[in-house]
């Protein structure tokens, strides 16, 4: 495939280094040359030095042949048009990097589609999304960018004396569009079904639709989710989003920045948190606002070095769950080692999700559960395949196997037997492992 990436700083650069590395034919443009020197020096790829949003630097670049185009400069504005002059002159894909939340609100108006862009990208919406996620649900499976947060699939130790337990789950009175999909019970594993009954201490995958899972918990779990206290330390976009993604009544957010004016700022929008002037690393300030009691402390600044000192600080001070935000993926690695417990890259978070926005394999994995028992698969059927168009009740899956989810746009739901797979769908199937084979003879084989 040909690859054209504008922009060579963090998300371009590593988008290059992950698009030439899985064989693409890679073209970087940039008008800074030293950057490109960088790239040139070790990834099998092409350079051009230029303006990305220049139709004749579009043109030398190839962009009529042009697979995949991703605008990843620093500047929205300039991504946003790069990603429409390139689609106007041939290229048949286009993702536009975007920073400012303005921008990101395209992505579900009219007008994405009349510019010529498939996809937005955040990464520091991605990453946001990441953290609160991981936060509010670490026994949480990921399935990527699939279900949207609109869709979990979380594994549940079933406590004693609740309501699913000696229960059989098709007397469970489950909410709608939630389902167990998998039970763990003596170290065996295996794919429910109706007959499968529950016992305390079983370990069960639950997947459904979001808004509707807490209830579903409590069948199998006591008590209400912790209320959870947290510190985050930057100022910057990716800050930001890190607080809006925190807003429910399961947080409680202090940020702290250094400006004032931008402490005034961020008060007004952000009302549900707490916006404080000071630097938490500074120990009065962390004894002055009680930080050791904190139960998260996330570190977002825009210098990494900066973010991993203030973790290691705030760990050894007392707090209980350090989370940072790095901008070079290459620490991701070494910071478990230092005691950080969760860390997170934008540029990897939006590289990622343009990697798989860009596979078009009809199946593919997207993780295993329950002791490799079973196994999410994400399928795209094709436009003559025969599941189309019936009632679910119609289609005769593999022997325990299910539809867990669709993907149809934006709107992502847990079917019921009477709802249909249309074309254009992103179907998520649970089942056994090694149903690939199968899948592909019902949604994809002509």
């Amino acid at each position: 495939m040909n690859v054209i990436i504008a922009g060579a700083g963090e998300v371009g650069g590593y988008a290059a280094e992950v698009f030439s590395g899985a064989g693409h034919n890679v073209t970087v443009i940039d008008v800074a040359p030293e950057k490109l020197r960088g790239l040139d020096d070790r990834l099998d790829l092409r350079t051009l030095q230029g303006h990305c949003a220049h139709h004749n630097v579009l043109t030398e670049a190839g962009v009529e042949r042009c697979d995949l185009m991703i605008a990843a400069t620093q500047v929205d504005e300039i991504n946003l048009l790069t990603g429409s002059l390139a689609k106007a002159a041939g290229a048949k894909k286009t993702y536009v990097r975007v920073h400012h939340a303005a921008n990101y609100e395209l992505r579900n108006t009219p007008l994405k589609a009349k510019l010529g862009i498939d996809e937005l990208i955040c990464p520091e919406h991605l990453t946001a999304r990441a953290v609160s996620r991981r936060l509010r649900n670490p026994g949480a499976i990921a399935i990527e960018e699939f279900g949207r947060d609109q869709v979990t699939i979380e594994r549940i130790l079933v406590e004693p004396k609740t309501p699913a337990v000696g229960q059989a789950l098709a007397e469970i009175h489950l909410p709608p569009n939630v389902r167990v999909a998998t039970e763990e019970c003596n170290g065996a594993a295996r794919v429910a079904d109706a007959s499968t009954k529950i016992y305390e201490n079983d370990v069960v995958t639950l997947f459904g639709e979001t808004k509707r899972f807490e209830a579903a918990r409590k069948l199998f779990r006591k008590g209400k989710a912790k209320h959870q206290s947290v510190v985050v330390m930057g100022e910057a976009s990716v800050a930001v989003w890190l607080v809006r993604a925190m807003s429910s009544r399961l947080f409680s957010v202090r940020m702290f920045v250094h400006s004032h004016a931008r402490a005034e700022e961020l008060s007004a929008k952000l009302p549900h948190a707490t916006v404080i002037e000071a630097d938490p690393t500074d120990s009065d300030t962390f004894a002055e606002e009680h930080l050791e009691n904190a139960d998260v402390f996330i570190s977002a600044t825009e210098d990494d070095e900066h973010n991993i000192l203030a973790c290691a600080q705030a760990k050894q001070l007392g707090v209980g769950t350090l989370v940072t935000v790095v901008q070079r993926s290459k620490y991701l690695h070494l910071l478990s080692h230092v005691g950080i417990d969760h860390s997170f890259s934008p540029r990897a978070e939006a590289v990622q999700a343009m990697s798989r926005l860009f596979n078009d394999e009809p199946i593919r994995s997207l993780a295993v559960i329950a002791e490799e028992t079973a196994e999410l698969y994400e399928v795209r059927p094709a436009d003559h395949s025969p599941v189309l168009g019936h009632d679910l009740r119609n289609v005769k899956l593999p022997d325990r196997a299910m539809v867990a989810a669709i993907q149809r746009g934006e709107k992502v739901f847990v079917p019921g037997a009477e709802d249909r797979i249309e074309a254009g769908d992103l179907v998520l199937v649970i089942g056994p492992r090694g149903l690939e084979p199968v899948l592909h003879s019902m949604f994809v084989k002509k």
